[in-house]
């Protein structure tokens, strides 16, 4: 039987490579966050008479780029990445742009009046095409302005809600593994818990953003914030699953008998089948999703894929074998 303990020193360099590499890779890359975590614009477009699919490909192959051409060079640089999407069930489209706040600067200071004269600009231009092609008028059924202070506020408080949330976690673990093994403390069991799902919200964040980089329509927004959320719900209930059983196996007389390092072991091949399966039924549905879901979701179903796969990574390979090492082998 292949023992997880005497090789954990290999999982865990392999995840500490990840976390390095996770932490330092908006420095290798550019991280490329969405309009509600910087400044930019959304705008949303109610299309009939049209075929939205085609709409939604003329946008992003012609129409958006000939737009941005047609502006002055001065607002061409003020209007950068760009997003298009169809709101699933719906005849909306939706048409997002970010905004270079350092393309319009006089005296280090943000020209506000030209940001937003690039902004009506780009959207007349783009409703105007959009005219042509449904050959009548388009409603614009939304337009939302995002501010600098708002995504700065939005990025702090995601990063906040995700820090708290691994805290209270880790916290009710401990007290739920209180007294449940006499000699033992419950104190390992909060420290692993925070470890663990530390690295699987730090090394989704970096193969997310190595994934943005070659692909500029997944960008980090509320959508991957909200998925990191979902992936701790989920790392956290595979974790405690392993964790149940050598609680179980420690206060079972046969199994207790044995060193802590192969009832650890033990443990983990006891739940080995469960935790694979719950992880392929998981990735399957999220693929499926990926692939046939609406657009505007993509990135969202991504973080959750890559969180899925390194959350179920940590609860075989990182967290149980850590108890041994922070039980000091007794």
């Amino acid at each position: 039987m292949f023992s997880f303990v005497k090789n954990r020193f290999y999982f865990y360099a392999l995840a500490f490579g990840l976390f390095l590499f996770s932490i330092v890779s908006p420095w290798i890359f550019n991280l490329n966050q969405g309009i509600d975590m910087t400044w930019g614009v959304q705008i949303e477009y109610n299309v009939d008479w049209v075929s939205l699919e085609s709409t939604v490909s003329s946008l992003k192959e012609t129409i958006i780029p000939q737009v941005k051409n047609s502006l002055p060079s001065d607002q061409q640089a003020i209007i950068t990445d760009t997003l298009v999407y169809q709101i699933s069930g719906t005849k909306h489209i939706v048409v997002e742009a970010g905004i270079n706040e350092a393309a319009a600067q006089i005296d280090g200071k943000s020209d506000l009046p030209r940001i937003e004269a690039a902004k009506t600009a780009f959207n007349t231009a783009v409703k105007k095409e959009l005219d042509k092609i449904a050959g009548a008028t388009v409603i614009e059924a939304q337009y939302r302005n995002v501010g600098a202070s708002f995504g700065d506020y939005i990025k702090k408080s995601g990063y906040l809600t995700l820090i708290l949330a691994i805290i209270a976690i880790s916290l009710y673990i401990q007290y739920a593994f209180r007294g449940s093994i006499a000699g033992m403390a419950s104190w390992p069991f909060a420290v692993v818990t925070t470890i663990s799902l530390a690295h699987d919200v730090v090394i989704a964040f970096g193969l997310y953003v190595v994934t943005s980089h070659f692909f500029p329509e997944f960008k980090i927004d509320t959508f991957f914030i909200t998925a990191m959320l979902t992936v701790l719900g989920y790392s956290i209930n595979d974790t405690i699953v392993v964790m149940d059983r050598i609680r179980s196996n420690l206060q079972h007389p046969k199994t207790a008998k044995g060193s802590f390092s192969s009832l650890i072991d033990t443990s983990i091949w006891d739940t080995m089948r469960r935790s694979l399966f719950t992880t392929f039924t998981i990735v399957i549905v999220l693929v499926a999703m990926f692939f046939f879901g609406p657009e505007s979701i993509k990135g969202f179903t991504l973080a959750l894929i890559f969180g899925t796969l390194v959350g179920a990574y940590s609860s075989i390979c990182i967290a149980s074998p850590l108890l041994v090492d922070l039980t000091g082998k007794k």
